[in-house]
């Protein structure tokens, strides 16, 4: 029989068909607005802070249902009025320890996410997302900036043999001082051809020696860019480990930064990894010191009180060993002993910079700072709020010991921190530092859930639009092609199941309003494939063949010509998703995953189903078509 599949094949096509249906259905359930609380820092979410919220929010006649798992707490609402109640109500009482964002769950039920069912995540123009508004502090920016020149200008001097009697930063200058004149006009020379973007200004007062070195505007004007780029890097980079599909990260203005992030889930996690300004420093500890001398306030010169996570005092030398920056990969990991730690790698100059140290200092203590920003309220009521215009954040400097450790030999590129309380506080530092230190923090000075990006009614009419355009499709074909019309119809259905169940598959995809386009033109695809096979087959039946050898060759002999046109439309398709950003790499993967599906209704599915209908009927003379 030439029209015959034999059994397994068609319970293969059946069993792919039911997946494809399986796996789409989480679709059909939509989301809930909830609300999303998680720790800051590693801390983590447990019952009860949730009893704590649900008590808070049982009083105020707010009903949710309350999901506690992996350290994070949500709470689903009926409606979008109590979400954002709610909102409010928990922020204000559980204060900065928790961060609380608005977030909308998918309602698909326990028993499908336990099978990795997941609903299809839509992009900002149909869903929304999460919108960020970054500020740069130029005023940090430019703070460290500064304090890395002195470094440097130490270090070119004293390689140079030219012995300076200190160096600090004056207001935006930086002044080095000497002890004679001679001195001072060697390291000018010196200084001034190494540094070209800077002016160098030497005078005298009071029996020494000084050189100022202030840089141009052209230098500042790069240091504000150069910092505002870097941390748009920086974010490219978190976001990248977030695993957010087709974000937008772009600048806006002269100090601010965009982060859109379509689809996301996890928006409290997005906040705290975004928002963070975390970075390390090594420093040695100073044994010798007076501690209680220190809690008074007088420490030895050069060095620094601080203290560690159980608030003990450590004095720590000013000189910074390292810095965060040099940081090239870093990774959470547990001891010999079951405790969390991070694994640091380091780059060259910095591996270089840790041996030299390190191999001089053999048995004393190494200090791990751990440094972020936290925005400072502003106690005046009438000052601009954030997301309103004029709004200036003010940041705090927080820094905290979370690991004193003797070096015990020479290290390198590679080591390891100790000392964290989690694994979870472990993972987000190793993310963090994996991901860069921000060159400069940064302020959220707006965050909002957006919605469509070309609005809700201009949404709604594409999807009329798809909507009549296939049914005006499907008559014509019903019409035309009669009973193998219906067939054709039947794999447009399949088509679209297929592609939505797939996508809902693929880790990261997100179906945008361009995504949309794609499927319109791989159903016109796939309705152009049964167009090829039928007219074949009445060219056949034209021609005098008989009904079961007409279906045999129209499907054999359209299906080169069917296979050329998917190949090349699905190159193309491919090389758009390998060279494409945001929507265009979302439309070329959704026509990839079509043009698979199409190729597979069009030819496999809709053959088992005419071969079932019509074969095996030798005596057949006339076909529906």
């Amino acid at each position: 029989m030439i029209n015959k599949f034999p059994l397994w094949k068609n319970l293969l096509i059946a069993v792919i068909i039911l997946l494809g249906f399986f796996y789409a259905l989480p679709n059909l359930y939509g989301e809930d607005p909830a609300l999303q609380i998680s720790g800051t820092h590693g801390i983590e979410v447990d019952s009860t802070v949730s009893s704590q919220v649900q008590t808070l929010l049982d009083g105020k006649n707010i009903k949710g249902d309350y999901e506690l798992e992996n350290g994070q707490l949500l709470i689903r609402f009926a409606n979008t009025n109590d979400q954002i109640l709610a909102k409010d109500i928990v922020a204000k009482a559980l204060g900065d320890r928790f961060i609380t964002a608005l977030n909308l769950a998918p309602a698909t039920p326990a028993w499908m996410r336990s099978l990795g069912m997941h609903p299809l995540k839509l992009g900002l123009d149909l869903r929304g997302g999460v919108h960020f508004l970054m500020e740069v502090d130029m005023d940090e920016a430019m703070r460290k900036m500064k304090t890395q020149l002195v470094s440097d200008f130490r270090s070119e001097l004293r390689n140079a043999d030219l012995r300076l009697a200190g160096a600090r930063t004056e207001g935006d200058d930086v002044v080095v001082t000497f002890r004679d004149a001679a001195t001072r006009d060697a390291a000018e020379k010196l200084l001034s051809d190494h540094h070209r973007d800077f002016v160098f200004q030497s005078y005298d007062r009071d029996g020494r020696y000084f050189i100022s070195a202030k840089m141009t505007q052209q230098k500042l004007s790069e240091i504000r860019t150069n910092a505002v780029d870097q941390n748009i890097n920086i974010i490219r980079n978190r976001v990248n480990e977030l695993g957010v599909a087709e974000p937008l990260v772009q600048r806006q203005g002269a100090d601010r930064i965009v982060v859109e992030l379509p689809g996301i889930q996890d928006t409290a996690r997005a906040k705290e990894i975004l928002g963070a300004t975390a970075t390390l420093e090594f420093r040695l500890v100073d044994s010798s010191a007076d501690l209680n001398a220190a809690m008074q306030g007088r420490v030895p010169a050069g060095t620094e009180l601080h203290f560690d996570k159980n608030n003990y005092p450590v004095v720590l030398e000013k000189r910074v060993i390292l810095t965060g920056d040099h940081i090239v990969d870093a990774s959470s990991s547990s001891d010999e002993n079951g405790r969390p730690q991070v694994n640091i790698s380091l780059d060259s100059r910095g591996g270089s910079i840790m041996s030299a140290f390190t191999k001089d200092n053999v048995g004393k203590s190494m200090a791990t700072n751990f440094i972020e920003y936290k925005v400072i309220p502003n106690e005046d009521e009438n000052a601009p709020k954030a997301g309103e215009e004029g709004y200036k954040p003010r940041f705090e400097k927080v820094e905290q010991i979370i690991n004193v450790a003797t070096i015990q030999t020479r290290l390198g590129s590679n080591f390891r921190i100790t000392g964290i309380d989690s694994v979870k506080e472990a993972h987000n530092l190793a993310l963090l530092l994996r991901a860069g230190a921000l060159i400069a923090p940064i302020q959220i000075v707006e965050e909002r859930t957006i919605g469509p990006s070309l609005g809700q009614q201009n949404i709604d009419s594409g999807m009329q639009a798809m909507f009549y355009g296939v049914l005006f499709l499907a008559v014509f074909m019903l019409i035309y092609y009669k009973a193998f019309g219906f067939i054709a119809n039947l794999a447009l259905i399949f088509n679209l199941v297929l592609i939505v169940g797939v996508m809902s598959l693929i880790p990261g995809a997100t179906m945008t309003l361009p995504g949309i386009a794609g499927i319109v033109l791989t159903l016109g695809m796939a309705v152009d494939a049964n167009v090829l096979i039928y007219e074949r087959i009445r060219e056949e039946l034209r021609a005098g063949r008989t009904v079961q050898q007409s279906i045999n060759l129209g499907y054999e002999r359209a299906f080169a010509t069917i296979a050329d046109s998917n190949i090349t439309t699905f190159i193309t398709a491919l090389i758009l998703f390998m060279v494409g950003t945001g929507s265009v790499k979302g439309f070329a993967l959704v026509l990839m995953v079509g043009l698979a599906s199409s190729m597979f209704t069009a030819v496999t599915a809709c053959r088992a189903i005419v071969n079932i209908i019509w074969g095996g009927r030798p005596n057949l003379k006339k076909l529906s078509i």
